[in-house]
């Protein structure tokens, strides 16, 4: 420091020390302090009309007179307290704001997606299979309602939903397209007919492919919504820690024991406010580490959700799964009637017709050729824009302290500063650590142990990371198998023919945002009764499920409007 800059920083510490002591002197001196704390506290009479010794406090103990009575010790520390929670929760804001508008998006996205799906595989009984469309959109509606409960957290398993579906779908495909115009079949001929489903494999291998592809894709988007609603229960915590009693000591001292020495202006050395903070979120800071494991587990599960682990694309072409198992079950309905009329005792009767295999799509064949488009128009990539913005706030916990003093007046270069006693020309700065057990020589604030709350905030962390993780295992592709290959796995062999029997494999949704847009069927009428189903369902399970409708779309939309309108449903209820 060169001597004319030294002298003036004496000079600048000299004066105010001078006009703290000064005003302690008079009667009137206390003044100030009264006019500053009723800015806190309207009306308080807890202000001394003039210096008292100021034996009965506890934290800002002064060397001579003091201008805060008990009270006003209390009341300072209370707002202390208070500045700290506002700290924390302004610090947290974008990152809150953040993960909660995505966990909404995504939830209702995900929503919209099976709707689309049900209406699809609805529109394909229709045109298909019109006899039993009717009867088959009821076991089309419990399906997919099971899978909204599904995703939503439900106990229900994958496989038993599927399983159902065929079960019920049999005896529909077995009276209406095996043997048409004969009367419907008994409650007794019907629980054989979805007893014989299983044992005789009439579907071939496509229930199994289905369960497979069903459940490896909305176990993904479970545990993903499932760790975004754990990533705001984190933050919900952090914003309302209740502090310690040391703490809230430490903070009354770096911000408010000042103005009862007269020193209203006087402002806490930035490396006194970070041994401060250090100590006070030492319990906070102890989740940095698994915060930063959490955000890359979440983006080793996202880097995974493609394909058979893509609900898009797997419930999006479930129609022609579904579609080729009936198929299946037509292109061996003489071997299979036999079959069945054994089993069952019901002697065949059938009308001639020929094998209508319905080989032509329902769907535009100008939608085909919309396949190439941006990506920044599918979930995916709205996932991997959620990462990279995570990945910004990934030393969000580490980096509080520091964050507080910023944002709480702190001087940067620690000179003509309050050190929680006096103003100092100069504060020598202790070395600060992350983590309680760097904090035993913390002078400012006595550590005690992560609170109970931040403990269980870890284990619930630990324990999502350990199911993200076990999830990106999952998808990892089986050596030597290419992406169809392992789209296709449930074990198909020659004999089960599951190659794609209407051979519409060009189908598959590359797509899923524009593919939905483009389709842009009418869902008012699929959705009323499949809503009423979801809620009565809801109401039966005791799960919070949310309800949304994107309304009607427009038939054949231009594609640029088309999807707009499909991302203003996503975010039209999320604006900042």
């Amino acid at each position: 420091m060169s001597g004319s800059g030294g002298t003036l920083l004496l000079l600048l510490a000299a004066l105010l020390g001078a006009a703290g002591a000064a005003q302690l002197a008079g009667e009137a001196a206390c003044r100030p302090v009264r006019a500053a704390f009723q800015v806190l506290q309207p009306g308080a009479k807890w202000v001394p009309e003039s210096p008292v010794p100021g034996s009965d406090l506890q934290v800002c103990i002064p060397k001579g007179s003091t201008c805060c009575s008990r009270k006003m010790e209390e009341k300072y520390q209370a707002t202390a307290r208070l500045n700290m929670e506002q700290l924390l929760q302004s610090a947290s804001m974008e990152l809150k704001f953040l993960v909660i508008q995505n966990a909404a998006v995504f939830q209702e996205a995900f929503e919209i997606v099976v709707r689309h799906a049900r209406n699809f595989t609805n529109s394909m009984f229709r045109t298909h299979y019109q006899s039993m469309g009717p009867r088959a959109l009821k076991f089309v509606g419990e399906l997919f309602t099971d899978v909204s409960l599904y995703i939503l957290g439900s106990d229900i398993s994958v496989n038993d939903m599927i399983n159902e579906f065929f079960d019920s779908l049999f005896p529909l495909v077995y009276s209406h397209l095996i043997n048409p115009g004969f009367p419907d079949p008994s409650v007794e001929m019907t629980e054989c007919l979805r007893a014989a489903r299983r044992d005789l494999k009439v579907f071939g291998n496509y229930p199994k492919m289905m369960m497979t592809q069903v459940s490896k894709s909305l176990q993904a988007t479970r545990v993903f919504l499932q760790a975004l609603n754990l990533g705001i229960e984190v933050i919900n915590t952090t914003d309302h820690l209740k502090f310690s009693k040391d703490c809230g000591r430490a903070l009354l001292k770096m911000w408010y024991c000042s103005h009862c020495q007269g020193l209203l202006l006087a402002k806490p050395c930035a490396g006194y406010c970070s041994v401060v903070t250090h100590g006070c979120l030492a319990g906070v800071i102890e989740i940095d580490n698994h915060w930063r494991e959490y955000i890359g587990s979440l983006e080793g599960l996202t880097k995974g959700m493609h394909g058979i682990y893509d609900m898009e694309h797997v419930l999006l072409n479930l129609f022609s799964l579904v579609r080729d198992a009936i198929v299946y079950v037509q292109k061996n309905e003489g071997k299979l009637s036999t079959t069945i009329s054994r089993l069952c005792g019901h002697t065949q009767q059938r009308q001639y017709r020929s094998a209508n295999y319905p080989e032509d799509v329902f769907i535009d064949k100008k939608v085909l050729k919309v396949t190439q488009i941006e990506q920044e128009e599918t979930l995916s990539s709205r996932r991997r824009e959620l990462i990279t913005k995570l990945k910004s706030h990934s030393s969000f916990y580490s980096s509080l302290p520091e964050y507080i003093c910023n944002h709480s007046s702190a001087v940067q270069n620690d000179t003509l500063c309050w050190n929680g006693q006096e103003v100092v020309e100069r504060y020598s700065p202790q070395i600060t650590r992350n983590g309680a057990k760097a904090q035993p020589g913390n002078h400012e604030v006595k550590m005690k142990g992560p609170e109970p709350v931040i403990s269980q905030i870890i284990d619930k962390l630990k324990h999502i990371n350990q199911l993200l993780k076990g999830m990106a295992l999952l998808h990892r592709k089986a050596p030597g198998k290419t992406p169809e290959e392992e789209e296709e796995s449930g074990d198909c062999d020659d004999e089960d023919d599951c190659g794609g029997g209407s051979g519409d494999g060009e189908l598959r949704v590359r797509n899923q945002l524009r593919f939905l847009a483009e389709l842009a069927y009418d869902l008012d009428m699929d959705d009323t009764s499949a809503n009423k189903q979801l809620l009565n369902q809801q109401s039966k399970e005791g799960a919070a499920v949310p309800s949304s409708d994107p309304g009607s779309a427009a038939p054949r939309p231009s594609p640029a409007a088309a999807v707009t309108l499909v991302l203003l449903l996503l975010l039209l209820g999320h604006r900042p």
